[in-house]
């Protein structure tokens, strides 16, 4: 007998690409249009000036099409020269990419590790920068909020101790899986350059990607050496200035985001942000009821937008999310790294509401049952009881 096709949505609920919601793909529905001509230049300069408020800066944001990792290569090589020193805070898988793009890029990489299980230790930046005389550390790399652990760095934390060892290096920090989801500020904080990608708080599928660029950044790019030539800010802004883009840009994706915008400013991002912490805590108070652990430790950095959980020793993260699919057909994050096998990952972020919040958490508890996970039932009720009680 063939495979039938399940009735019903697909709940993707992985961190990332998330949902992308009908408005958005209706936006996206439309003939390509000439990109040199009058109407882009409207859309061009649309997208531009409304990134910044998402953002929070006054700053110049630029656009690739390009996924996260060509966000990391634009803010590397605009900014470094050949040989340079990088600080690098290994939180999770995530950060480790970007440590070893940096590295093959010639740039001397220095890592802090940690355990994967918190964010970034602004103390150990400090007193690394500190002990850093001579100022050889040219940037410090984070990400805010490390998609493989759901935990997030405090960002104007971080700022205040680079401050404190009164160190001149460059504030680099990867948003792709927060902005548009968790409170983030571009200035307010003192970044140089925020890396961003399209397809998780912006809701849009993957394909376009975010530098926003201090004008201490753009200083520093007068005279790093580092080959550019597509990931070229200067080049970008000259263009952007008119509305245009140096080299043929992702049109229609263009129009989506546009859209995206607009939906992140209609619901006012401060209630954007709250919705997100309510159905984080939500996802936190299931995983406690049922007798698991939330892989982020630190309550000060648990993540906005999703939730890593621990499988008791014994019990294979991956089965269990196959047993999910095969029977729910809900899709929920794997395992990353040296944490393969051992966690999976619930993302609760981008156009998402309490009863997709409830749904996902039902799927999961009855794929803990199917799976003979050791638990106790009822998470989905007490997140369903927080949930009324705290309504929006």
């Amino acid at each position: 007998m063939p495979h039938s096709k399940p009735s019903g949505r697909h709940f993707l609920q992985i961190p990332g690409p998330s949902n992308v919601p009908d408005r958005i793909l209706r936006a996206m529905d439309f003939p390509t249009i000439d990109h040199r001509g009058p109407e882009f230049a409207e859309l061009g300069k649309k997208c531009l000036s409304g990134l910044q408020e998402v953002f929070k800066t006054r700053a110049h944001v630029i656009i690739y099409p390009a996924s996260g990792t060509g966000a990391w290569e634009a803010a590397l090589v605009n900014t470094l020269s050949a040989g340079d020193t990088v600080l690098m805070i290994e939180t999770g898988h995530f950060a480790s990419l970007w440590y070893k793009l940096a590295a093959r890029l010639g740039v001397h990489t220095e890592l802090l590790k940690t355990d994967w299980r918190r964010g970034a230790d602004p103390q150990a930046i400090e007193a690394r920068l500190a002990a850093d005389k001579e100022g050889k550390i040219k940037a410090v790399c984070v990400v805010h909020n490390e998609t493989s652990t759901g935990a997030m760095s405090r960002i104007s934390d971080i700022r205040a101790a680079i401050d404190a060892a009164q160190h001149d290096a460059l504030l680099m920090v990867d948003t792709i899986s927060s902005l548009g989801s968790s409170d983030y500020c571009h200035d307010a904080w003192g970044v140089d350059v925020t890396v961003a990608g399209s397809q998780k708080g912006l809701m849009l599928p993957p394909g376009l990607s975010f530098n926003a660029v201090s004008e201490k950044a753009r200083q520093a790019a007068k005279n790093a050496d580092l080959p550019r030539s597509y990931w070229d800010w200067e080049d970008q802004l000259a263009a952007n200035s008119s509305g245009a883009f140096p080299y043929t840009p992702a049109t229609n994706l263009l129009y989506g985001l546009s859209e995206a915008i607009d939906m992140l400013l209609e619901e006012g991002l401060e209630n954007v942000f709250a919705r997100h912490k309510r159905h984080a805590q939500a996802t936190r108070i299931a995983v406690q009821a049922w007798g698991l652990e939330v892989l982020c430790q630190e309550p000060l950095d648990f993540s906005n937008t999703l939730t890593a959980v621990l499988l008791p020793d014994g019990h294979n993260a991956d089965a269990f999310r196959s047993t999910v699919l095969k029977n729910f057909n809900m899709s929920l994050g794997n395992g990353l790294s040296h944490l393969a096998g051992k966690v999976f990952r619930i993302g609760h972020l981008g156009d998402f509401n309490d009863l997709m919040m409830i749904g996902t958490l039902g799927g999961v508890e009855m794929g803990l049952a199917l799976s003979d996970v050791p638990h106790q039932s009822g998470g989905t009720d007490a997140a369903m009881q927080f949930l009324k009680n705290n309504l929006t």
